[in-house]
């Protein structure tokens, strides 16, 4: 399959991702952006998703993401990409429903193959990945790149986690010789982190508690906190994967509260525990070591539920 072959003749199109936009839903949205523009300037496109980081910001027409959908627009064709099911879509899921064809490209384990055309690969480090695939090599300038590029260095946490292939760093070689500046991409969008940031996980990493003899480790911060801290949902990336390298632990889990009694958590397994499969039991969902999901259950609750479910596997090894 090839992306040329899904956009075969369209005329207008809607690329989306996932609710609460990372790395990877926001370089491979922007890179199939990118590349309508260049190759298909009859085709129109929009790009819908909620706001973006600010680390983000420098990908090649970042400026054009819609944070707002309004009603009525019908699109011959919706790219949803990164995303595990159409609930997930949030506010774009609209647009999704009413189009005439739809196609995702993704990486989740819990997809549900929810569009009229999948391109979906569990095993393949990034959706971004997958993008490289779908497009030939010679069509990727500078710019197409460097989106795709962030988008693999994001989901594989600078290529260390299980999911990096070889076949992942032979694409991140082929990438860097497009003449992008790869060491900026890592240090200002990946390790760079604000003082707020820095300051919040130093709150999150002195607050979490140890269970299941030190094979688990949970920190929750809530609302209130983050007000205090001065920050918001979108600077608490990295927390979790914080919690994760710590000596001994199976599995890492963080809660931050979105609204009064509503919590997400990100759930982050270093061995052989599914966390994909814990987090479907709870309306979420992800990758065998790197899922989550939201609940209205009190976190006391949670970890008590989420723990047994832990053990178990553990037990089942």
């Amino acid at each position: 399959m090839r992306l040329d072959d899904v956009l075969c003749g369209v005329q207008t199109v809607a690329i989306s991702g996932h609710v609460r936009p990372d790395g990877d839903c926001v370089g491979s949205t922007l890179a199939v952006y990118n590349y309508i523009l260049k190759y298909y300037p009859e085709v129109h496109a929009d790009i819908y998703l909620d706001r973006i980081p600010t680390i983000f910001r420098f990908m090649m027409h970042a400026s054009d993401i819609q944070n707002d959908r309004p009603d009525g627009r019908v699109y011959d064709l919706f790219i949803a990409c990164d995303c595990g099911d159409m609930d997930r879509l949030g506010d774009s899921a609209k647009y999704f429903a009413s189009a005439k064809k739809t196609f995702c490209v993704d990486h989740h384990v819990s997809n549900d193959h929810f569009a009229d055309e999948n391109y979906i690969f569990p095993e393949a480090s990034s959706t971004c990945e997958l993008i490289f695939e779908l497009v030939d090599d010679d069509k990727i300038d500078t710019d197409l790149a460097e989106c795709i590029y962030t988008g693999m260095v994001h989901d594989t946490g600078v290529f260390q986690y299980s999911s990096t292939s070889s076949k992942t760093m032979r694409i991140a070689g082929c990438l860097m010789d497009k003449g992008i500046d790869f060491t900026r991409i890592v240090d200002e969008t990946f390790y760079t982190k604000s003082y707020e940031q820095q300051r919040i996980l130093g709150q999150a990493l002195l607050k979490s508690r140890m269970y299941l003899d030190g094979k688990v480790i949970v920190s929750i911060i809530t609302a209130e906190e983050m007000k205090d801290f001065g920050v918001e949902s979108r600077h608490l990336e990295g927390i979790v994967a914080s919690l994760r390298v710590t000596k001994g632990v199976e599995v890492a889990i963080f809660f931050y509260e979105m609204n009064p009694g509503e919590y997400k958590i990100s759930l982050r397994s270093n061995h052989d525990v599914n966390v994909a499969c814990i987090t479907k039991k709870y309306g979420g969902g992800g990758h065998i070591k790197a899922a989550g999901c939201s609940v209205n259950t009190s976190p006391e609750e949670m970890i008590t539920m989420l723990c047994e479910d832990i053990r178990k596997q553990l037990e089942d090894e």
